[in-house]
C-alpha cells in the first residue's frame, strides 16, 4: 500500500483508506467482532486510513473503531465527523455548526474513541444557519488545544471552501464521488486544487453499487438503508443496473473485479484524491486493496469516462430532502 499526501499541511495517509459507518449501520446487520478484525486486517494490509463520523450508530462507531485502534494508535490516522445531530432515538434533528456544539462534540468524540487526539476532524455537513467562518473558527481552537491535528468539510461547496480555507488552512474535502457520482469534478474539484486541499472520495463505488453484486432488491436485508435511496428503486434501479454491465465488461477483459475498475479510475483522477470504500468483509477490503495494482490504460480512462458520463445515474443520490443539505 502506498501513501498520498493529503492536502498541503503535511498530511500523509494510506493511498485507500477504510469507511467504518457500514459496521455500525445503514447497511444491514453488523457484528463488532468481526468488524474488529476487518479493521485490523486492514491495519496489517497497510491502510492506516480510518473514517468514522459521531453520528454513525449514534456514537457506536466512534466506540467501536476506538475500541478496536487502542492497542495500534500509532498506525492510524483517525478521521471523524460533526454536525449532523441525532436523538437517542436515532432520530436526525438537524445540523448543527455552533461553536459551542463544536467544541462538545469533540470532547464526546474523543471520550467514544478513547483518544486524546483527533487527526482529522470534518465539519459533516454545512449549518446554512451558522456563518462558515464561525465554525471554523471553533475547530481552529481545538486545533490550538491539541485536541484536533487537521481540518476538514464535508459536502462544502466552492464558494463555503473558500471561507472555510480564509478562516483556517483546510486540510481536506470529504464529498461523494464515483463513476455514477462525477458532481465534484468541475468547480470543486478546482477549487481545492487551487487551494492545495486535498480530496476524501466517499462512496467511491456507488454505495456497493459499481461491485455488481446487487441484480435485485431482494439482495438488501430488510433493514438496509439503500432500499430507500433513489436510485435504488423501482425503475432506476434497473437503468442502473444496465450501466453497471459497462463496468463489468471492462473488469473481464481487465480479468479484475468491477468493483477494482471503478477504484482504479478514481485512483488514475489524481494524486490527491483518496477513496474510503467501507466494507464489514475482509474478502472484500482484499478485493479493494487489489485495485491499486489494476492499470487503467489512457483508452480505458477514456472508455469509462464516455460510458459513465456526469449525470448518467438514474435518481438522486439521496432522498430530495436529504439533498438540501449537500454542496451548501
Amino acid at each position: 500500500m502506498q501513501k498520498r499526501e493529503l492536502g498541503k499541511n503535511g498530511l500523509n495517509v494510506s493511498t485507500l483508506g477504510l469507511g467504518c459507518m457500514g459496521m455500525s449501520e445503514f447497511y444491514g446487520s453488523h457484528n463488532d467482532n468481526e468488524s474488529v478484525k476487518v479493521i485490523h486486517y486492514a491495519l496489517e494490509l497497510g491502510i492506516n486510513f480510518l473514517d468514522t463520523a459521531d453520528m454513525y450508530g449514534v456514537g457506536h462507531n466512534e466506540e467501536l473503531v476506538g475500541k478496536a485502534i487502542r492497542d495500534r494508535r500509532d498506525k492510524v490516522i483517525l478521521a471523524t465527523k460533526f454536525g449532523n445531530v441525532r436523538g437517542k432515538d436515532g432520530s436526525f434533528l438537524g445540523v448543527n455548526g455552533k461553536p459551542d456544539y463544536v467544541k462538545s462534540a469533540c470532547d464526546a468524540s474523543l471520550k467514544r474513541l478513547g483518544l486524546d487526539v483527533i487527526d482529522l476532524y470534518y465539519q459533516h455537513r454545512v449549518d446554512p444557519n451558522t456563518p462558515i467562518e464561525d465554525t471554523v473558527g471553533a475547530m481552529k481552537q481545538l486545533v490550538q488545544q491539541g485536541k484536533v491535528k487537521y481540518l476538514g468539510l464535508s459536502e462544502a461547496s466552492a464558494e463555503t471552501i473558500r471561507r472555510a480555507y480564509n478562516a483556517h488552512p483546510i486540510t481536506a474535502l470529504q464529498t461523494e464521488y464515483s463513476l455514477w457520482t462525477r458532481d465534484p469534478e468541475g468547480e470543486i474539484l478546482s477549487t481545492c486544487r487551487e487551494l492545495g486541499i486535498g480530496f476524501v472520495a466517499y462512496s467511491p463505488l456507488g454505495r456497493g453499487f459499481l461491485t455488481g453484486r446487487f441484480k435485485s432488491q431482494a439482495d438488501f436485508e430488510q433493514q438496509d438503508w439503500r432500499k430507500m435511496n433513489p436510485r435504488f428503486q423501482d425503475n432506476n434501479f434497473q437503468k442502473n443496473l444496465d450501466i453497471v454491465k459497462k463496468v463489468e465488461e471492462i473488469a473481464e477483459e481487465k480479468k479484475c473485479k468491477p468493483s477494482q475498475i471503478a477504484l482504479a479510475w478514481l485512483l488514475a483522477k489524481g494524486n490527491d484524491i483518496v477513496p474510503i470504500p467501507g466494507t464489514k468483509s475482509k474478502t472484500y477490503l482484499k478485493e479493494n486493496c487489489d485495485s491499486i495494482n489494476v492499470l487503467l490504460t489512457k483508452e480505458d480512462l477514456e472508455r469509462l469516462d464516455k460510458a459513465f458520463p456526469p449525470g448518467i445515474a438514474a435518481g438522486l443520490r439521496y432522498p430530495e430532502q436529504t439533498m438540501q443539505a449537500v454542496n451548501r
